[in-house]
């Protein structure tokens, strides 16, 4: 029996199936541009083996029912898709209403929808994906995993705006966070490397990629988390702006004439690395390379990243009122040796001290980089939300006999 996992954005799905009782990877693939000329399928066979083929698929709907056809494909060394007992979607938003992974009813489906507002480029999607393998796998239960979940623990201190408090009862204007699923994931794995229970433990999860977000987990819950209402909030990302005055926008729109869509596009899409850098691009890996050519606007950006991150490391670690780990994941913390080393940099006061050889060899040392004389531990883990959201889809539906 298998479980299939399922993450619908906008134009592009990714797909892994597990093998219930041992989580085995059977296949996976992404399927990418779905609408537009050329749509792109990458799909790995229970041999290892990649496939890459184009087609024109206008639909979510269509795309699952290739994936189907994907993974049903004898060639291919593929399964029955009568032995998908369950589906775990990942849905971004679940408002303050899901605070844990749920079985699809009407009541879940009628939340998701109530934040279509909260998460339009996100939750719609989900929510499409949800009805087309609904249609297509009638006989197997699907879960809805919320990123937003592992949130919910947020105490009002941590959450509330200092807005007029009306907009919190009437429109729920609030910070929410976001990667839940994530962060949920390396925190766990985190404790295992420290040998500890979890709920003794208080760390800081760094998810560093082209989103960024960073979650003070203490005793096993976020209490912080630096993404807000919206993923624009928090530390500066590939092409969004994190953190910032938000007058800027007025005067945007007064001075520079731009309107609310305008300055939306230039926050999310036009910023961040990709709009301090100079090089027209938003890739950690690119941006390094032109630092190494001498271009100082590329290492002034990757300069203002780490800063900020360090100061919600430092923000966190006093709000918790102390720190056992910092863990990095995604792909910036996971790959690269030199943000890690500026974020961690200066930080000795704190206990906090970096091995600049582990660094730059992680996997040798299992994830661990920190150097001997480090009060805190410092973790590389390779963030699996696919795996995650398979683990509490079985949390929710119960293995098979």
């Amino acid at each position: 029996m298998y479980i299939l996992v399922i993450n619908c954005g906008s134009s592009s799905i990714k797909y892994t199936l597990f093998q219930e009782k041992t989580n085995r990877v059977a296949a996976k693939g992404i399927v990418e541009r779905i609408g537009e000329p050329g749509t792109n399928i990458r799909f790995q066979k229970t041999d290892g083996v990649e496939v890459r083929l184009q087609v024109r698929l206008e639909q979510i709907q269509e795309a699952i029912e290739h994936i189907v056809r994907l993974i049903s494909d004898p060639e291919a060394g593929g399964i029955d898709a009568k032995q998908v007992t369950a589906i775990g979607h990942r849905v971004v938003h679940g408002g303050e209403t899901i605070a844990q992974p749920s079985i699809i009813d009407e009541r879940v489906k009628q939340v998701i929808q109530s934040c279509f507002d909260l998460a339009p480029l996100h939750n719609p999607p989900n929510f499409e994906g949800i009805l087309a393998c609904e249609r297509l796998f009638p006989w197997a239960r699907q879960v809805a995993v919320f990123d937003t979940a592992f949130h919910a623990t947020l105490s009002p201190q941590a959450f509330l705006y200092a807005l007029p408090y009306e907009l919190y009862q009437k429109k729920k204007i609030r910070k929410y966070g976001f990667h839940g699923t994530s962060h949920q994931y390396v925190s766990r794995l985190a404790a295992k490397k420290l040998g500890q229970p979890l709920a003794s433990l208080r760390m800081i999860t760094c998810h560093l990629g082209n989103g960024c977000s960073i979650t003070a987990v203490s005793n096993g819950v976020s209490i912080d988390t630096s993404m807000g209402f919206t993923p624009l909030e928090g530390v500066p990302m590939g092409t969004r702006c994190g953190d910032t005055d938000p007058a800027i926008v007025f005067h945007l729109m007064r001075k520079e004439g731009l309107t609310a869509t305008q300055v939306e596009t230039l926050m999310n899409r036009e910023s961040g690395l990709r709009g301090l850098s100079g090089i027209g691009s938003n890739d950690m890996r690119d941006l390094e390379s032109a630092m190494k050519e001498g271009k100082q606007q590329a290492e002034i950006a990757v300069r203002v990243f780490a800063y900020r991150v360090k100061k919600y490391i430092g923000a966190y670690a006093f709000a918790m009122g102390g720190l056992d780990a910092i863990v990095f994941t995604a792909g910036i913390g996971e790959n690269s040796a030199n943000t890690r080393q500026l974020i961690c940099n200066g930080l000795e006061s704190m206990g906090i001290r970096i091995s600049p050889e582990r660094n730059a060899t992680p996997m040798e040392n299992d994830g661990e980089i920190q150097s001997d004389n480090s009060n805190i531990k410092l973790f590389i883990i390779p963030t699996n939300e696919e795996l995650e959201i398979a683990r509490q889809v079985i949390q929710v539906v119960g293995q098979p006999e």
